[in-house]
């Protein structure tokens, strides 16, 4: 007696086709896993025996061999135990073989039989749309989730006797209808008006956002660096379904999409403690996930207390800051996370800094040293954020609210998506690359001269170069201006002065 019937396995953010292959013949009561099961896979079997048995199947008590193919992709967590009950039920005659084809099945049992929820179920249905599967059965807390995209019939199935009577035809509930996605975000946001003064920072953080530039602030305690990177999410353009997308399938491999949700609408804002490990941070353990580099995909990772971070930890960011992803290899395989995020950064001048206070001599230089200079070079905005004075306490109006600057912002990068239309990897300036500089950053014969001075009073690298044009060319994008003027390149040149002020 054989079966043979389709399920699915999470790599990294991929979802991989997985063959079932069931058989049962007579002999003593064994069950065979094969195809690179882990412990959780071999364990299904008596989940699977135990499941069968309390939804009032019967369970076969003879040899049972399941396969797993392909075979040379290991195949991991419980989320096949549904499908190997399914299969067993049809091997044995219970369920109708043909009303298998064309459908995906996937779940987690219980030993009563209900089907639990399962990590990585809309990278699944991405895979299933993208193969021309028409039907796709999931547990019924991911129903949301895998009906996210139009073009896929999907059923949430809380039990496996609901499972068993759908595929027998016994009955026929419809499909998940596909939620409509919206734009808008999905909770408020911390408001810029709260923030009085620091109209300088102010300034950097709205490059920055609309851009896409990595920012570092400096000042000390209580100045408001944390203050306004948290308002730094109420600027942001609303996601695409696109980046909604993108960021989802990240989430639904971590186990952090949460119950009933279908996509992700507000854009990420992770904050890392000083005490998180390289895995924690870039991702890794012996089955890959996603760190908080990629957790942060498409949003922001906001590392405050900066030097205090271990060095391997922050050492490892410098790589998907450059690429926007982040490649995790082990004995078994490489994985790929995308991580296209913008790292904001705050820090004291010094590991005893008081308010207003100036900060000197070898102490605060090694403190600050604990930041590697490739790791600097890579910031784009680095900007001093200042004590505040009395009269910003008391006299000093409101600030100009977020939703004024992120009509600016927004104006901003509908500019970058208009210039980098034909670009598929590229979708703000942070992004471009030499040619693109060369093409979208052309200095006239003033600000030649002034890009020359620079380079000899900051003693900027290669890459602190390209990166000051980059800037140059958000600030005139953000004037609507066609070409960066020296006004334009002057700006993007003191976004770079601390770390001559602070580290030479």
């Amino acid at each position: 007696m054989l079966a043979n019937l389709e399920s699915s396995a999470v790599w990294g953010v991929d979802a991989h086709p997985i063959q079932v292959e069931l058989n049962v013949c007579d002999g003593e009561w064994q069950v065979v896993h094969v195809g690179l099961p882990d412990t959780a896979v071999r364990e299904s079997r008596d989940r699977v025996k135990s499941a069968i048995e309390n939804s009032g199947y019967f369970y076969p008590y003879k040899r049972i061999t399941v396969n797993l193919a392909p075979a040379d992709l290991k195949k991991e967590g419980p989320s096949f135990d549904l499908p190997i009950a399914i299969g067993l039920m049809a091997a044995t005659g219970q369920i109708p073989q043909e009303s298998l084809k064309d459908t995906w099945i996937i779940g987690e049992l219980a030993l009563n039989g209900s089907v639990r929820q399962t990590r990585g179920i809309i990278s699944i249905a991405h895979a299933a749309i993208k193969r021309g599967i028409r039907r796709l059965l999931v547990p019924e807390e991911n129903g949301a989730e895998a009906s996210a995209l139009p073009g896929l019939e999907v059923f949430g199935i809380h039990h496996l006797r609901q499972a068993a009577e759908l595929l027998k035809g016994s009955i026929s509930p419809s499909p998940l209808i596909p939620g409509a996605f919206s734009s808008i975000q999905d909770e408020p946001y911390l408001n810029f008006s709260d923030v009085r003064g620091q109209e300088s920072a102010k300034r950097a953080i709205e490059v920055s956002v609309s851009g896409g530039h990595h920012l570092l602030m400096l000042g000390p305690p209580g100045s408001g660096k944390s203050m306004l990177a948290k308002r730094m999410p109420s600027i942001f353009p609303p996601m695409d379904i696109h980046e909604a997308m993108e960021c989802s399938r990240i989430y639904s491999v971590a186990g952090l999409l949460g119950k009933g949700t279908s996509l992700l609408k507000s854009r990420p804002f992770r904050e890392a403690h000083h005490t998180i490990s390289d895995i924690g941070l870039i991702g890794g353990s012996k089955i890959p996930t996603p760190g908080e580099v990629s957790l942060a995909h498409n949003g922001i990772l906001f590392l405050d207390e900066f030097p205090e971070f271990r060095r391997t930890a922050l050492e490892v960011l410098r790589q998907p800051m450059e690429s926007g992803e982040v490649t995790i290899s082990r004995a078994s395989g490489s994985v790929t996370f995308p991580s296209r995020f913008m790292l904001v950064a705050a820090m004291n001048p010094s590991p005893s800094c008081r308010n207003g206070e100036k900060s000197a001599g070898g102490i605060a230089q090694r403190y600050r040293d604990k930041i590697s200079g490739p790791l600097l070079d890579r910031i784009d905005i680095q900007i001093e954020v200042p004590a505040l004075k009395k009269e910003d306490y008391f006299d000093r109006p409101l600030g100009e609210s977020s939703e004024n600057i992120r009509e600016r912002v927004i104006a901003c990068h509908q500019r970058q998506k208009h210039r980098f239309k034909d670009h598929q990897r590229i979708h703000r300036n942070a992004q471009m690359g030499s040619s693109e500089i060369r093409k979208y950053c052309v200095l006239g014969e003033l600000t030649r001269k002034m890009m020359e001075h620079s380079l000899e009073t900051l003693k900027l690298s290669a890459r602190g170069f390209d990166r000051v044009l980059k800037v140059a060319r958000t600030i005139a994008d953000l004037s609507d201006r066609p070409t960066i003027t020296e006004e334009d390149l002057f700006e993007a040149v003191q976004f770079r002065s601390l770390e001559r002020n602070y580290w030479r």
